[in-house]
C-alpha cells in the first residue's frame, strides 16, 4: 500500500489524546477521590510525557532529523503541536481541580493555603515549620558568589525575591529547595490539608534572616531523563547503568512549571540560569506538584468517597485444596486480573521454592515491587540450592534502581543473574519450574501479559496462562537457553518471540484472513499500536471486507473511517482499572486466539524479546472470547477514534454497560457459587451460564 502520511495519526499526539481521555474522567459521576485519583495519574502520565517522549523530539531536532515517523511530522512540527495542545489543556486541568476542590469543601475536608487558616491552625503550621521543615529546607541565595544550583528532575521549590531590611533598593533573588522527604500537603487536622510551600512562604524571612520579603513563586522543573546505555562498551554493566542513573538527575532542562502571575523578575531570574524555552514554560492557577495527591486519596476517614473496594477472587481450580502443580496438570488455567486474584502466581513461585521435587526455577522480571514476596521466594530457593534463573531488565524505564537492588540480592543467594540482551530489553513475562517426577522431568509454565508484580496486578487488568504442554514446554527451555547463552537466529515453534517472530506471524494472520474476505474477523486488545506495516495490512484487511475491532488503551497511529479503513473500528476503555492485556483473535487461524507481553509496535516488535502465546484450550478460547465481547459491548467507559484522531463517546439508547463492573460482579457471584456448591463440576456450569449471560 502506498505510503501516504495522511494515512497515520501522529503517536506523539494520539499519546496526548489518551492522557485526555485520563483526565476526562473527572467528568464521569464518579466519587470525588476517584476523580483526585485520575488528577494525579495524568499529571504523573505527563511528567513522563515531557521527561522522555518531548526530551527525544528536542534531541531529534537539535540533531538535524527531519522525519520521525510514518505520518512525515518533523520533530518541530510535532513540538509545536504538543505545546499548544497541551496550553489549551491546562486550563480543563484547573477547572476541574478546582470544581473538585469546591465538592471536597462541601465534604467537610478542605486543601487551604496557610494564609486562609484560622489563628489555632496557623500555630499548628508555624510548629509543625520549625520541628520538620526548617531543619531539613535548603535556603540557596543566588549571586555573584553562589552560583545557581543544581536542581534534580521534578524538584519543587519556592523562588523568592529579597530586599535588605536595611537598605530596601538591594534585591536579592534566591529559592528554598523543599526536599522530597516532606508531605506534599501538611495534614493540620484530620479533615485540613496545607500545601507545604504556603507554610514555606509564611516563613521565608526567618529563613533568609535580615531581608524583607518582596516575591515568591512554587515552581517545578523536569529534565530530561531518557538514558541510553550501549551494553559492548561496558565490561560492568551494572556499574555503567549506576553512572547513568546518576547523570539523569542532570539531563537538560525540558519544562518549567511555575505559579500563574509569579513575579516577572523572578521568571526571568530563573530562565536566564535554566533556558528553558518560553513555550515549554506552564504558568497554572491551581497548585503544582500534583502527583502526590494520593496522599490525600489515603485518608481513611473518608472512604466513602471512593468506589468500593473490590477483592481478587481465587476461582477454580486453585480454590480447591490441591498444590499449584496438581492444579495445572489437571488442566490449563487461564486468569484474568485483577477480578481474579494474583495469589495463584505467586504460589506457583514459593511452591516450587520448597517443594524438594522443584530442581529448576527460571524466570524474567521486568518490574517487581520494591517488597517482592516473589523475588523473596526465589531467594528462598536459590539458598535452599536449587538451580534458580533470573533474567532481571535493568533497563525498564524508572524501575532501574529497584532492580538493581534485587539483582544483587539475587546474586548473593546463589542464583545465576541475567542482566538482559546486548542491544535488546528482555520484556517477555515468562516462568518455568522444573520437577523431578519420578525418573522424568515435569515442566510448569506461566506465561504472562504483565509484569510479576502484585501491586499492580491489583490495578492492571492482565492474562496468567498457567501450562505443562510438552510443546510449549520445550519452546520455554529454548528461550532460556537464549537469555542465557550465546545464540543467532534461534526460533520458537509453539511460542512465538520477537523480534524475529512476532511481527511476521501477526502479518501471515492478517493475510489469512484477507484471503477469506468479507468472511475475514480480526479483533485485537492492546495498549497501543504503531507499527506501519501492521497498521497497513490491517488497511488492506479492511479494504476487502474482513471486519476488524481494536480495543487500544494508549496509542493508535491507525486511521479509522476512511475509505481504505472502513471497516476499521478503533475502542479506548478508560476507567478504575488500567486496560494492560493483550489479546488476539484472527478467526481462521489455528489456533485463532493469543495472549502477548508485546504491543504492536516498533520496538516490541523489533527491538525487544518479547513472546506471543497460542491459547488451544476450548474452555479458555471461550473465556477469552467473552472477555473480548464484553469490552466491545462497554458504552460507559469506552471511546471510540473518529478519522480526525480525536476520541469520541457515542450516544446511546440501550441499557448502560461498563465492563470493569460487569467482570467485578461477574467473578464475586462465581466465588459465591464455589463457596455454596461443593460440586466442582455444578459450580463451573454455572460460572459458564453466568459468563454468557453478562
Amino acid at each position: 500500500m502506498h505510503n501516504d502520511p495522511k494515512m497515520f495519526l501522529n503517536r506523539e499526539l494520539s499519546w496526548l489524546r489518551f492522557n485526555t481521555r485520563v483526565l476526562d474522567q473527572c467528568s464521569r459521576d464518579i466519587p470525588l477521590f476517584e476523580k483526585l485519583k485520575f488528577i494525579a495519574i495524568y499529571c504523573t502520565n505527563l511528567d513522563e510525557f515531557y521527561m522522555i517522549r518531548v526530551a527525544g523530539l528536542k534531541q531529534l531536532f537539535a540533531a538535524g532529523v527531519s522525519l520521525s515517523g510514518a505520518d512525515e511530522m518533523t520533530p518541530l512540527m510535532q513540538l509545536k503541536e504538543i505545546r499548544k495542545y497541551l496550553h489549551e489543556e491546562k486550563s480543563l486541568l484547573e477547572k476541574y481541580f478546582m470544581q473538585i476542590r469546591s465538592e471536597l469543601e462541601k465534604e467537610n475536608l478542605f486543601i487551604k493555603p496557610y494564609e486562609e487558616l484560622d489563628h489555632e491552625l496557623k500555630e499548628k503550621c508555624d510548629e509543625f515549620f520549625f520541628s520538620n521543615i526548617f531543619p531539613v529546607i535548603v535556603p540557596i541565595a543566588v549571586d555573584a558568589t553562589h552560583p545557581f544550583p543544581h536542581l534534580n528532575n521534578l524538584s519543587f521549590s519556592l523562588a523568592v525575591k529579597l530586599c535588605d531590611a536595611l537598605q530596601p533598593e538591594l534585591i536579592k533573588f534566591g529559592m528554598i529547595r523543599i526536599p522530597r522527604l516532606l508531605p506534599r500537603f501538611y495534614a493540620v487536622s484530620m479533615n485540613v490539608y496545607v500545601p507545604i510551600e504556603s507554610i514555606v512562604h509564611r516563613h521565608a524571612e526567618e529563613i533568609f534572616p535580615g531581608y524583607k520579603l518582596l516575591a515568591s513563586a512554587a515552581f517545578r522543573v523536569t529534565r530530561n531523563a531518557d538514558i541510553s546505555i550501549e551494553e559492548e562498551e561496558a565490561d560492568d554493566f551494572m556499574m555503567i547503568l549506576e553512572r547513568r542513573l546518576k547523570l539523569r538527575r542532570k539531563g537538560a532542562f525540558v519544562r518549567l512549571q511555575i505559579q500563574k502571575n509569579a513575579d516577572e523578575q523572578i521568571i526571568n531570574f530563573l530562565n536566564t540560569h535554566m533556558k528553558i524555552f518560553h513555550k515549554d514554560v506552564y504558568e497554572y492557577e491551581i497548585l503544582l506538584n500534583l502527583p502526590p495527591l494520593w496522599q490525600i486519596i489515603g485518608n481513611k476517614a473518608f472512604t466513602h468517597l471512593l468506589l468500593p473496594s473490590y477483592t481478587p477472587k481465587v476461582l477454580l481450580p486453585f480454590s480447591e485444596n490441591m498444590s499449584v502443580f496438581e492444579c495445572i496438570d489437571k488442566e490449563d488455567i487461564l486468569l484474568f486480573h485483577p477480578y481474579e486474584s494474583f495469589d495463584p502466581v505467586f504460589r506457583l513461585i514459593k511452591e516450587a521454592s520448597t517443594d524438594p521435587k522443584v530442581i529448576s526455577i527460571r524466570m524474567t522480571l521486568y518490574r517487581v515491587e520494591k517488597n517482592s514476596n516473589i523475588v523473596q521466594a526465589l531467594i528462598d530457593a536459590a539458598n535452599e540450592g536449587k538451580q534458580v534463573t533470573v533474567m532481571v531488565e535493568l533497563k525498564a524505564r524508572f524501575d532501574e534502581e529497584n532492580n538493581l537492588h534485587w539483582a544483587r540480592a539475587l546474586e548473593d543467594a546463589g542464583a545465576h543473574v541475567i542482566y538482559g540482551i546486548a542491544g535488546f530489553k528482555v520484556h517477555a513475562k515468562i516462568c518455568q519450574v522444573i520437577r523431578q517426577e519420578g525418573e522424568k522431568l515435569k515442566f510448569y509454565i506461566h506465561l504472562s501479559t504483565g509484569n510479576y508484580n502484585a501491586s499492580t496486578a491489583r490495578i492492571y487488568t492482565d492474562v496468567s496462562y498457567f501450562t505443562s504442554r510438552a510443546e510449549i514446554a520445550k519452546d520455554s527451555t529454548t528461550f532460556f537457553h537464549i537469555l542465557s547463552g550465546f545464540s543467532k537466529n534461534r526460533r520458537l515453534e509453539t511460542l512465538a518471540m520477537s523480534p524475529n517472530q512476532i511481527k511476521e506471524k501477526v502479518l501471515e494472520m492478517i493475510g489469512v484472513e484477507i484471503a477469506k474476505g468479507k468472511e475475514g474477523v480480526i479483533i485485537a486488545k492492546m495498549n497501543s499500536l504503531v507499527d506501519s506495516d501492521i497498521i497497513k495490512a490491517l488497511y488492506e484487511a479492511s479494504k476487502v471486507g474482513v471486519k476488524i475491532d481494536l480495543i487500544i488503551r494508549g496509542i493508535s497511529c491507525l486511521r479509522p473511517k476512511e475509505e481504505y479503513s472502513q471497516n476499521i473500528c478503533v475502542k479506548s476503555i478508560i476507567g478504575k482499572y488500567l486496560e494492560h492485556a493483550r489479546i488476539f483473535y484472527f478467526k481462521h487461524s489455528n489456533p485463532s486466539y493469543f495472549i502477548s507481553s508485546a504491543d504492536f509496535m516498533p520496538r516490541n516488535l523489533e527491538r525487544r524479546l518479547e513472546l506471543m502465546t497460542p491459547i488451544f484450550d476450548e474452555t479458555l478460547k471461550a473465556k477469552l472470547a467473552e472477555l473480548l465481547r464484553l469490552q466491545l459491548s462497554d458504552n460507559e467507559l469506552a471511546y471510540e477514534l473518529e478519522s480526525s484522531g480525536e476520541y469520541v463517546k457515542k450516544p446511546h439508547t440501550e441499557k448502560s454497560m461498563n465492563s470493569q463492573e460487569v467482570l467485578e460482579a461477574y467473578m464475586s457471584r462465581i466465588y459465591k457459587s464455589i463457596t455454596k456448591h461443593s460440586d466442582r463440576s455444578r459450580a463451573s456450569r454455572f460460572a459458564s451460564k453466568l459468563f454468557k449471560e453478562n
